[in-house]
């Protein structure tokens, strides 16, 4: 059987001190005697002991746990999302407890209820809508909840956004450049309010423009997605520019051009994505790409988390065009 681990009593008892003295000795700015506290953490050392932060919280009523919920975890965009956020809450003294919406089937309002009862001090959503309902809840509790790439008709909710619009734009600009005739816009099935902005904005600068454009939409958003629109819209040789809402789509669109329909990228079809992934800037990909700053998106998600402030804060991410091989 394994051994269960030291107690604060064992401490106590090593160390000739009382269980509250122990229980001070590691509380920040609680009140001990330097003679105490050397008894304490020598004893401590000598056993093992490791302070029960589980136990910690339950005795108090908000914990230092940061809940973060989000879908398509393996995603480059979402893992280096999370890369960065869980390091950000571990230097600020937090800690980062992940829950996968991938089985949540669009409702995660039972993965936000689940972190109410380990009384998570904030709640982050990467992606997904919580209903109305757990948004009054997580105010009423006093829970502060941030929003990525989610903008919610309300005044009292915190949202993190990519300039979506206005990266979308850009990418038609470049398309234009390129003085393309014939685009298509790809996005996934999941169709996410941030997808859904970005083909949305690039369309209507194109239609503006008289430049004639095909969307696409299908599959989850991955590799795999883009590769299928590839085929199945590569096989009209009018088209001579594409603009993939994620680079993870871009990816596939690029490799299905290239290496299936026997399409030269940039000389017969151009390709813009959106987001800048790393893989987006290997050299064999070398994508020209709208990046938002995963690190813009960190400190914001950050400081919102500090903020006082009461009120809705929308806060948004900005984005430039970066420019590689794939656009002539």
């Amino acid at each position: 059987m394994a051994r269960a681990f030291v107690t604060a009593e064992e401490v106590a008892k090593r160390a000739g001190v009382s269980r509250s003295a122990v229980s001070r000795t590691f509380t920040p700015g609680a009140s001990v005697s330097k003679t105490v506290r050397r008894k304490v953490l020598k004893a401590a050392r000598e056993l093992g002991y490791r302070v029960n932060r589980l136990a910690q919280v339950l005795n108090n009523d908000r914990s230092n746990l940061i809940g973060v919920v989000g879908a398509n975890l393996s995603s480059p965009f979402i893992s280096k999302q999370l890369d960065l956020l869980s390091i950000g809450l571990l230097r600020q003294g937090k800690q980062c407890l992940l829950l996968n919406a991938a089985d949540a089937r669009q409702d995660i309002a039972p993965l936000i209820e689940l972190l109410f009862e380990f009384r998570a001090q904030a709640i982050v959503v990467l992606s997904g809508e919580p209903p109305a309902s757990i948004v009054d809840e997580c105010i009423a509790n006093g829970v502060r909840l941030i929003l990525i790439n989610q903008r919610l008709d309300r005044t009292d909710t915190n949202m993190v956004l990519s300039d979506d619009s206005h990266g979308a734009d850009l990418a038609a600009l470049r398309l234009i450049e390129a003085k393309c005739k014939k685009v298509a816009v790809v996005t996934s099935g999941s169709q996410t309010p941030a997808q859904l902005r970005r083909a949305k904005a690039f369309t209507q600068r194109m239609q503006a423009e008289g430049v004639d454009v095909v969307a696409w939409s299908g599959g989850p958003t991955s590799y795999e997605s883009g590769l299928q629109a590839g085929r199945e819209l590569l096989v009209d040789k009018a088209i001579d520019g594409a603009f993939c809402v994620t680079d993870l789509l871009a990816l596939g669109f690029l490799d299905a051009a290239r290496l299936e329909m026997n399409r030269r990228v940039p000389q017969d079809v151009s390709i813009v994505g959106f987001d800048d992934i790393p893989q987006a800037g290997w050299k064999s990909y070398g994508l020209t790409t709208v990046a938002q700053s995963f690190q813009a998106l960190t400190e914001k998600v950050l400081s919102a988390l500090d903020s006082d402030e009461p009120e809705t804060r929308m806060q948004v991410v900005p984005v430039a065009l970066v420019e590689r091989q794939t656009a002539r």
